[in-house]
């Protein structure tokens, strides 16, 4: 039975403890579809790596994870360990840039019993997508890149780029991600284009292109909606929204200020998506003032995976790898619905190892 190669990348402060507790999870998810488990290989990276070994990542490390079929990242990076120009170190920028993972997959999802930041009830059935463009736009110029311009210590200046072959196939992505997600759940769904054209001209060009992509979808609707009256339309009215495709740092703003809706950062999976492979990850960060303590809420890395499994599924044509993506999903709803997993992230009682091994009794007891 053919299973799939998963490049392993643990990082930096709690990235560790959740990357474990997925992999735990999945490894029970893939047992109980009836299929292998994943082969797996271990890449060291992150700021803790820099500071050990004066690079931020082990060599041939890059190529290694293009040799996988998808990639699993924990977390990266610890403020106290910088670069020379003060950025914190970000060897995972350079996979996305490498790899041209241009689709970033940010689902979020409300779930019963966690935390609600809106009164309406409306807000308890929250099930949206934010499509962030993930190799151009202002982080063209992240500091890893070395693309930034200095003028001595009078001023910095960074590029925004939007190009044409990027877009085209993002927003095809985007496009037909919407399009599953309706036949999927069985109701129209809804593609808004957020970005900022009535003032700037590369904005403009993305959402030309944007147009010109959507007539090969007849049967999607669409939407328009400038960013910083998303920022606010996602405070006053988040349900009337499906699936949102914008530039890279509005989309980086954007899904945080969702994923607060939801509960926090700790419930947030990412996909990061190109043509080739994915990488995946919690959209959090590496809260290294945990790490270790058996606090980190492991669900966004746990959900990551499923979404990874999924990503899986289809590249190699292995059914029973949704199937196990399918298993995750469902026991984290029933793990919420019936109060049986609670994060001390919400105010709970259960830290990282509980909040597994819940998982894992409720995958192991869901149907496959």
């Amino acid at each position: 039975m053919t299973t799939a190669r998963v490049a392993v990348i643990r990082g930096d402060g709690i990235g560790v403890d959740v990357t474990d507790a997925c992999l735990a999870v999945m490894a029970e998810a893939l047992r109980k579809a009836g299929q292998p488990p994943l082969e797996l290989h271990d890449i060291g990276a992150g700021a803790a790596y820099y500071r050990d070994h004066g690079v931020d990542m082990e060599p041939g490390g890059e190529e290694a994870a293009g040799e996988a079929d998808a990639i699993l990242l924990g977390a990266i990076g610890l403020p106290s360990i910088r670069a020379r120009d003060g950025t914190e170190i970000s060897p995972h920028l350079r996979l996305r840039d490498r790899y041209q993972l241009y689709a970033g997959v940010r689902p979020i999802k409300a779930y019963p019993n966690a935390p609600r930041r809106l009164v309406d009830e409306r807000a308890a059935n929250l099930d949206l997508i934010i499509i962030r463009e993930s190799t151009e736009g202002l982080f063209y110029s992240a500091a890893v890149h070395g693309r930034t311009r200095f003028d001595g210590d009078d001023a910095v200046y960074e590029t925004l780029r939007i190009s044409r072959g990027i877009s085209e196939r993002l927003h095809r992505f985007a496009f037909a991600l919407t399009q599953r997600r309706q036949e999927r759940k069985g109701r129209p769904g809804n593609l808004t284009c957020v970005d900022k054209a009535n003032v700037f001209a590369s904005m403009a060009f993305f959402r030309k292109i944007f147009d010109e992509i959507r007539p090969d979808f007849p049967d999607v609707s669409v939407g328009y909606n400038y960013v910083d009256a998303m920022a606010l339309d996602l405070v006053r009215k988040p349900w009337e929204f499906d699936v949102m495709v914008t530039e890279n740092m509005f989309g980086d703003i954007l899904s945080d200020l969702a994923g607060g809706l939801v509960g926090g950062m700790g419930i947030a999976p990412c996909g990061e998506i190109g043509d080739t492979i994915g990488l995946f990850q919690p959209a959090h960060g590496s809260a290294p003032d945990i790490m270790g303590q058996d606090k980190a809420n492991p669900l966004a890395a746990i959900l990551s995976g499923a979404l990874m499994l999924d990503y899986l599924a289809d590249k190699r044509d292995i059914a029973g790898l949704a199937t196990a993506a399918g298993l995750i999903e469902a026991a984290v709803e029933d793990g919420f619905t019936k109060n049986l997993i609670r994060p001390m992230e919400f105010g709970g009682d259960m830290g990282t190892r509980a909040v597994t091994a819940q998982l894992i009794s409720l995958v192991g007891n869901g149907r496959s």
